[in-house]
């Protein structure tokens, strides 16, 4: 990337954002052909001022463009920067592994290390402190792949395969809060394959619900929703008996969970019903909340999907309604990250009825609980940009204060 033209780099910015050569150029006040002879090195890119416009309609650090180390922006104690996205790209795209085959593994950092970073990485994710979990987790990438390879022939091959499906469903989660979701559907099917050879049924089963997440952030509602199913069926066989152990139980759930969610996107309202009454079922065998394979999952968090997937459907009060309806205990005993995710479903439900001071609400309530939850998210900024679109007159301190540091336009 460093070694590429200004003209190729504002090439690939722009295909990243999805922006045609003609919707470029109208948001840039220039022509198609300008565009086009910019990115083909045709035309020189030698003002400033120029530069720094492209990189304001692309959203991306000026010094990205002129091949640099983008300055980090004050706010990224909080939210990933566009410079630790690269790193986690950057690692995503090694292939060491194959290297294996013809040379001797370096010498990788012991399991018990990697074991250590990777639990600590799950308990910062889930705590929502992505600034921190990204600035950490370029180095655990590239320490897990290298233990996977190093290890491959040993008696920890599994354990090392195991850590490592791990890491990529932690990549996968926080890229996809961040909104980069074709790199959370790569992380997270790269877990999938890593899970099988690891051994774990129930690691696979997980990885499967990450490639779920992200498909359905891709607006890929009916392929998620079948690769949930599929899985969740091939866990539901003798779930009565023997094979109904917590962490079985949970990871069925979150799959029929992620399935509703799945169904809601597509308007199949039935199917919703029918895939959360049936992890409503294991959320009762489960007897409560519990983290196993890093799920929260349990009735809680069953009924925060139950919230999320009438969100979906535009079933706002209803969403409201089932909000009031969970046990305050069980809601204050979930880590940080699922409750601050809740309160932005929630406020969406609010400006579906209209109430957009309570939307404001929650969001304030999910900032003083997990700010990286509310300010790094794209989903928070569609719905503060909403709230203040309709608020009347000035909006109340807090949530101006809120946009402001949001990078939200009062």
């Amino acid at each position: 990337m460093d070694e590429m033209p200004i003209g190729r780099r504002v090439a690939y910015w722009r295909g990243r954002r999805k922006m045609s050569q003609q919707v470029f150029a109208d948001r840039l006040g220039k022509s198609k052909s300008w565009v086009d002879k910019v990115e083909r090195g045709v035309r020189r890119l030698d003002k400033f001022s120029v530069i720094y416009e492209i990189a304001e309609v692309l959203g991306v650090d000026a010094q990205l463009l002129l091949g640099k180390e983008p300055e980090r922006r004050p706010d990224s104690v909080n939210c990933i920067d566009q410079m630790e996205v690269e790193e986690i790209r950057s690692a995503l795209e090694r292939y060491d592994q194959i290297s294996a085959f013809f040379y001797a593994a370096p010498q990788p950092p012991p399991l018990a290390e990697v074991r250590k970073a990777v639990s600590h990485a799950w308990l910062t994710y889930q705590h929502a402190k992505y600034g921190v979990l990204a600035r950490t987790l370029p180095r655990l990438l590239r320490e897990a792949q290298s233990a996977d390879t190093a290890y491959a022939r040993s008696d920890g091959a599994e354990e090392a395969a195991h850590l490592l499906g791990q890491v990529y469903q932690i990549a996968s989660s926080a890229l996809r809060k961040l909104g980069e979701h074709e790199l959370s559907w790569l992380a997270a099917d790269r877990s999938i394959a890593v899970s099988q050879r690891a051994g774990d049924y129930l690691l696979a089963g997980i990885a499967s619900y990450r490639v779920g997440s992200a498909l359905l952030a891709l607006g890929r509602a009916r392929p998620a929703l079948e690769v949930n199913i599929n899985i969740a069926n091939r866990l539901a066989t003798d779930l009565g008996g023997d094979g109904a152990n917590p962490e079985r139980l949970s990871v069925y759930g979150m799959l029929l969970l992620n399935g509703a969610m799945a169904a809601a996107r597509t308007g199949c309202s039935a199917t919703v019903r029918d895939l959360i009454a049936g992890a409503e079922e294991a959320a009762n065998q489960l007897g409560g909340d519990y983290n196993h394979y890093w799920t929260c999952f349990g009735p809680t968090n069953v009924q925060l999907h139950k919230a999320a997937a009438a969100v979906e459907m535009g079933e706002g009060r209803v969403a409201v309604q089932t909000h009031q309806e969970i046990d305050p205990a069980g809601f204050a005993a979930l880590l940080p990250e699922r409750r601050a995710h809740h309160f932005i479903d929630v406020a969406r439900a609010y400006t579906q009825m209209g109430d957009v001071e309570k939307a404001a609400e929650l969001l304030l309530e999910g900032d003083r609980l997990a700010p990286a939850e509310i300010r790094c998210r794209p989903a928070a900024h569609e719905i503060l940009t909403d709230v203040l679109r309709r608020t009347r007159g000035t909006p109340a301190a807090p949530i101006a204060e809120l946009a402001e540091n949001m990078g939200v336009g009062v």
